[in-house]
């Protein structure tokens, strides 16, 4: 109301600025939908990009990704891109387990071959606040990393978030550059919206997701979008507001920061023995 009286109202997010959909199932893991079946259905309801994230192997109760499945789907993926001819894309993603010491399920190869990684906490949801807060900030501080999957870890009516310093977490997001995830699932909304305004302050980024497990579930997107809007979230501080070219150029940044991280790192162990 005070913000509406002294006409400073944000421009707020709507359902129009989503260019694509990210967090997505198939029935490589605990899907209802081929990846094909999502993917088309993604495109017919006017998006641009599909991000598939199943589950990774850790997770097997959800028929987690072996290696081997990892590297099917990708071949299935870029059969299907080369048939959008450039006007549609699988995004190749993964929901990876956050393991219980913050590192992330696979080793760092089979990551990189992701264009993006969920980071997601599954099990060993009654550690204690700090122990738990600091295996989340772990894995957000792991340079794979692109989203953080549904902060707390609660599902409505059913059982409370962890216990965790929200505050941390977001701060950590925000100096990785990884996004905070809205889960529109209905039973999460997490991250819930009261902490929206206190993740823009520190500098983060969004992403609306529907966590979808079948077709009808993509449009689950729309109670993403009206918990952003109740959290004052604009479009510029959402990641999947970026059209196709952005994103993946996002992305490409993303990896090749990866990569001279990692020769740097080389270079100097190399230096060391040396001297």
């Amino acid at each position: 109301m005070a913000l509406a009286r002294e006409r400073r109202l944000p421009e707020l997010v709507e359902q129009n600025d989503l260019h694509g959909l990210l967090h997505c199932h198939t029935d490589f893991s605990d899907g209802g939908n081929t990846l094909e079946e999502m993917a088309e259905a993604t495109r017919k309801r006017g998006y641009h990009y599909f991000g598939v994230a199943d589950h990774s192997r850790s997770a097997g109760y959800a028929g987690g990704l072996s290696i081997d499945e990892v590297q099917e789907q990708h071949a299935l993926a870029d059969e299907l891109n080369a048939s959008y001819r450039g006007k549609f894309r699988i995004l190749k993603g993964i929901e990876s387990d956050i393991l219980q010491d913050g590192s992330l399920d696979y080793p760092d190869e089979v990551l990189a071959s992701f264009d993006f990684v969920v980071a997601s906490v599954h099990s060993r949801f009654r550690l204690d606040a700090k122990t738990q807060t600091v295996r989340i900030v772990r894995a957000v501080s792991n340079p794979f990393t692109t989203i953080l999957g549904h902060l707390t870890g609660r599902m409505l009516l059913r059982r409370p978030g962890y216990e965790v310093d929200i505050e941390a977490i977001l701060s950590a997001c925000a100096e990785h550059g990884v996004a905070v995830e809205i889960n529109a699932n209905p039973h999460r909304l997490d991250l819930d919206w009261r902490w929206h305004g206190r993740a823009l302050e520190l500098g983060c980024m969004f992403s609306i997701n529907p966590d979808a497990h079948s077709i009808d579930e993509l449009d689950l997107t729309r109670w993403g979008v009206l918990m952003a809007r109740k959290g004052g979230i604009p479009p510029e501080r959402v990641l999947n507001s970026l059209d196709l070219k952005r994103i993946t150029a996002f992305f490409d940044a993303r990896h090749a920061s990866r990569t001279r991280n990692r020769r740097r790192g080389q270079s100097a162990v190399k230096n060391g023995s040396r001297t």
